[in-house]
């Protein structure tokens, strides 16, 4: 079988490690005759397996005491309104930074619970920076930020110094260096990006903020009721919770945090370096914002980008096409992603380049 190089932007790469781990449970668990598949999410077996899925998470991101963390379901999209819904009285205000659709979509659900403040966007731009100018008000309940945009290509290279606690969507770079979690009041990423397959959420959420809002809430948007039922409260997601624990475990195996932080940025300096090189090929997002996970170009021949993603399918370099706000193309570059799948797109590039000059 010929290699091929996912560089899909989500459901994305994974570690062959954890796919061949999740291709042994699928077919018999730890011994026990059943596949993880099939077997009850209340038996000992699995429940080590929440277990030991919350404490490498707390063990990779250096999660300090008076955090609980959760797996959860229904993706980032429901952590949207879930957040506000459990945190943010009716008559407190959130601030939010506008840097992307799902950064939007964030602010959109927020509103429904409380008072919204949107203190900057790049909207105007196509979101093709990060906003920094702004000044969070003193009595905001929590500032809300999207680390990375996967559509547009930018990320936040550090997280604001302000007096309000954090709340972040991580979904897209969540593990793929190291965050100082004490900033943040919840952390929240889906997992189909970096951690693992589509299917459940990881929530990281300071103790004192469990049972903080006042107003009644369905049972299954309670973050303090699946908190006390330590992620077990309903039948959770167990295939895709084991497919984080196993792609965690590659990451700890590999180094941890601070050696993907290494990797990433080495990947992302080959291939930012070919973009600003190379006449055939610019980037979208603003230099100092650029992200280490999803890289966003486009041709200064547009004619040719058709042809150049058939060539790129042809040489195995597979789900490079950009996102339609942006057009062009995207190359996900995820932690699983090794710096050989890097250079095999620099290479066409480079070929491509010389053979359509002039």
């Amino acid at each position: 079988m010929n290699k091929v190089y996912n560089f899909s932007a989500g459901p994305a790469i994974l570690p062959r490690e954890a796919m061949e781990a999740g291709s042994r449970a699928c077919l018999e668990f730890q011994g026990m005759g059943l596949s993880l598949l099939e077997i009850s999410h209340r038996s000992t077996e699995y429940q080590q397996v929440v277990t030991d899925a919350c404490a490498i998470v707390k063990e990779l991101l250096g999660v300090p005491d008076g955090y609980t963390v959760m797996f959860l379901q229904g993706g980032a999209s429901l952590q949207f309104a879930m957040a506000p819904m459990n945190i943010l009285g009716d008559t407190e205000t959130a601030a939010y930074v506008d840097t992307g659709v799902w950064a939007a979509k964030a602010i959109k659900e927020a509103r429904l619970f409380g008072n919204v403040e949107v203190l900057a966007s790049s909207k105007d731009a196509n979101y093709n920076f990060i906003p920094k100018d702004y000044t969070v008000p003193a009595a905001a309940r929590y500032l809300h930020l999207t680390s990375n945009n996967t559509i547009y290509g930018t990320q936040l290279q550090s997280f604001p110094s302000v007096a309000v606690p954090l709340v972040c969507d991580m979904s897209s770079d969540i593990f793929s260096r190291p965050v100082d979690v004490s900033k943040f009041g919840l952390i929240y990423a889906g997992a189909q990006k970096n951690m693992g397959i589509a299917g459940t959420t990881l929530v990281i959420i300071r103790e004192d903020w469990l049972g903080l809002g006042k107003r009644k809430l369905p049972s299954m948007l309670d973050y303090k009721l699946h908190a006390d039922a330590g992620s077990m409260y309903n039948t959770p997601p167990a295939f895709a919770v084991y497919m984080a624990l196993e792609t965690l475990k590659w990451v700890k195996a590999e180094g941890g945090v601070a050696a993907m932080q290494k990797r990433n940025e080495e990947k992302a300096a080959a291939l930012y370096a070919e973009i600003d090189a190379n006449p055939l090929f610019k980037g979208t997002s603003a230099l100092e914002d650029r992200s280490r996970m999803n890289i966003t170009f486009v041709m200064e021949k547009p004619e040719l980008e058709k042809e150049f993603l058939k060539e790129a399918e042809t040489a195995g370099l597979s789900g490079l096409k950009g996102h339609r706000s942006v057009g062009g193309f995207r190359a996900s570059i995820y932690n699983a992603m090794g710096l050989d799948g890097v250079q095999a797109l620099v290479t066409l590039m480079r070929d491509f380049a010389t053979r359509h000059a002039a």
